[in-house]
């Protein structure tokens, strides 16, 4: 079949729809629709021929990213290889992980300072020259194919850099360039913003707005002042954006991670959050992907609970993304791991449980930003902990400032009149681990490694696919060198965004050391879980009641398998006292056992497998 013609069958199953939902939000744009339906056949005719039997492939495995040996892997080109081609030549180590989907952090074109790590992009269709060309990204998601690697990419929608083209010209003067932005001659509509419009860094960038002084004129600027956010009222805006994506999926990327999607959409007085046009942008989305490039995934960044994304899943007959973060789940572990108390986070899992299988949610411990304490803080009043006090005391516990923690981090965006401030650092880090090995202490190392293995197997056991944070898996420790670069010094979270060190990668051969511990521990979690069809996405699961708060117990059923999952965030020895029938084997420690009164060491997981015959 001609990819004409394929191409027109495709763009006939979503035609009504998406030219519905298109002139329902561009009132009289049937033009620029039909200018739109241009862009993606061209896109189509461009897409290469391997790209086009990838996308024929997983249309009819449309859950090839739902497998159980799914793990993933974000990482900074730069601080892990230099370049693209670094990337390309240091596969070998990435294959090693297990990895299966790597996810590239923001590599477009961006200025050299007031870049927010790659987020302020100024060329949409431009890799950043210090990392290397378009042509290297389409060769590294090539061989990132051939080995059955998929290649993730972040897609910036909300803003430009103030350094993009539309920026320059309507910094110039030009109407039609600020009109793809929210360009103001004065503060009288900002001013009723603001009434209704969350700060989202009201320390470090106050405020929606920014005055330009050479332009004479206000701009929105949700995040900081040198991203401008883009108008989606204007057609103009929506089309090209989406003909940036398509432009990414034909240069080999397979994820697109949907960037602060819910601010996409600004209303006046509303808080410009989650309104329903960024449901119908994210659908659109969808479709033109469906049409052009199949075998693309969309990946909401959404920083709410669980059950509040739920929406950014769309429908089973109108879906919008395929995945979503669960942020909740991560900042809720390091909760649970400061204060030994496991309430919260059963009760969080219990809420997961009960959606739709088919949602798929990316699971991690650390990643590229910061921990946000967005907790249930009316949940945690039933034990007593108040929202200020309760996050001066996780941010004292990590940052070591807390009696007998040893802990490591940074805080970001402290605001000493709230109380509030979000929280930096590796997973070792955090774990303990830097503290411990500058004392000497190898006793406290070995605790420090039990508990990061501990976060790493409750993560893994969760439904979903696991995000690595490179170096995680050879237990990378804070980076202070950032605080001597001017151009990073005020941002801690570089801290845990510092370089690879391959000279601590290959103690991963060397027996007994951390390095090798925590790279085979991890290891050994992904090949157990891609061995058994109990951790797919299509497994029942539930929490089980330990009555120890510091023991949490999850256990997930499929077809003949069932696996009780336990868990001691605690540094002392405790008892689970669970109560499931049959017997079992831990698949961690390779003990047998009875699924009853199980003794948990400080700070240990047990992956306990039911017996059905001998054979474990």
């Amino acid at each position: 079949m001609g990819r004409e013609t394929l191409f027109s069958q495709r763009l006939s199953r979503h035609y009504d729809e998406l030219k519905w939902l298109y002139c329902e939000l561009y009132e009289g744009g049937i033009g620029k629709f039909e200018e739109l339906c241009g862009k993606m056949e061209q896109r189509s005719r461009e897409r290469d021929a391997k790209l086009r039997r990838l996308d024929r492939k997983r249309e009819e495995d449309r859950d090839w990213y739902k497998r159980n040996d799914m793990v993933g892997m974000m990482m900074y080109t730069d601080a892990f290889a230099g370049t693209l081609q670094g990337v390309k030549e240091k596969l070998d180590y990435v294959t090693e992980c297990g990895v299966r989907c790597l996810h590239l952090m923001p590599l477009l074109d961006s200025p050299a300072v007031n870049n927010d790590g790659g987020y302020a992009v100024s060329d949409f269709t431009k890799v950043k020259e210090s990392l290397g060309t378009m042509e290297d990204l389409k060769e590294l998601a090539e061989e990132c194919h051939r080995r059955r690697i998929s290649v993730c990419l972040d897609f910036v929608m909300n803003h430009t850099s103030e350094e993009h083209e539309w920026a320059r010209r309507a910094r110039a003067g030009e109407k039609e360039y600020q009109d793809r932005y929210f360009f103001f001659d004065n503060y009288d509509i900002p001013a009723q913003y603001e009434k209704t419009c969350p700060q989202v860094f009201p320390t470090t960038a106050p405020g929606n707005f920014t005055w330009l002084e050479d332009a004479g004129k206000y701009v929105m600027t949700t995040f900081y002042p040198y991203q401008w956010d883009l108008n989606y009222r204007n057609p103009e805006v929506f089309n090209t954006m989406a003909d940036n994506l398509l432009n990414l999926a034909n240069h080999g990327v397979d994820v697109l991670r949907i960037d602060a999607v819910p601010y996409i959409w600004k209303e006046l007085g509303t808080s410009c959050r989650n309104l329903p046009q960024v449901h119908t942008i994210v659908r659109m989305l969808r479709m033109i992907c469906e049409v052009v490039c199949p075998g693309i995934l969309l990946l909401g960044e959404v920083v709410m609970e669980p059950a509040r994304v739920v929406p950014y899943f769309g429908t089973v007959e109108k879906p919008e993304c395929h995945m979503l973060y669960n942020v909740t789940t991560m900042a809720s572990i390091w909760h649970t791991a400061a204060t030994g108390k496991v309430s919260l986070l059963k009760h969080q899992l219990d809420v997961i449980s009960r959606l739709p299988r088919d949602y798929v949610f990316l699971n991690y411990l650390r990643c590229h930003d910061d921990i946000g304490w967005g907790l249930e803080y009316a949940w945690l009043r039933r034990e007593d902990m108040e929202e200020v006090p309760h996050k001066k005391f996780l941010n004292a516990y990590f940052t070591g400032n807390w009696p007998g923690s040893m802990a490591r981090g940074e805080l970001y965006n402290d605001d000493p009149a709230s109380g509030d401030a979000r929280l930096c650092g590796t997973t070792a880090s955090l774990c303990g681990l830097e503290s411990a090995l500058e004392k000497g202490d190898p006793e406290a190392v070995d605790r420090t490694l039990s508990c990061d293995l501990m976060l790493h197997a409750c993560m893994m056991t969760l439904s979903g696919i696991p995000m690595l944070y490179s170096g995680d898996e050879i237990g990378a420790l804070n980076d202070y060198s950032y605080r001597q670069d001017p151009a990073k010094a005020a941002d801690s979270r570089y801290v845990h965004r510092g370089k690879f060190h391959w000279e601590a990668a290959a103690k991963r051969h060397c027996q007994g050391m951390p390095e090798q511990r925590l790279f085979e521990g991890v290891g050994e979690l992904e090949r157990l879980r891609k061995r058994h069809r109990v951790f797919l996405n299509a497994a029942a699961v539930r929490t089980a009641d330990t009555y120890d708060p510091a023991l949490l117990c999850l256990v997930r059923e499929l077809e003949e398998e069932k696996l009780v999952a336990v868990f001691n965030f605690s540094s002392d020895g405790r008892t689970a006292w669970i109560s499931e029938e049959g017997s079992y084997g831990d698949l961690l420690s390779g003990e047998r056992m009875e699924g009853k009164n199980v003794w948990m060491k400080p700070f240990q997981a047990r992956w306990l497998l039911q017996i059905k015959n001998e054979t474990v």
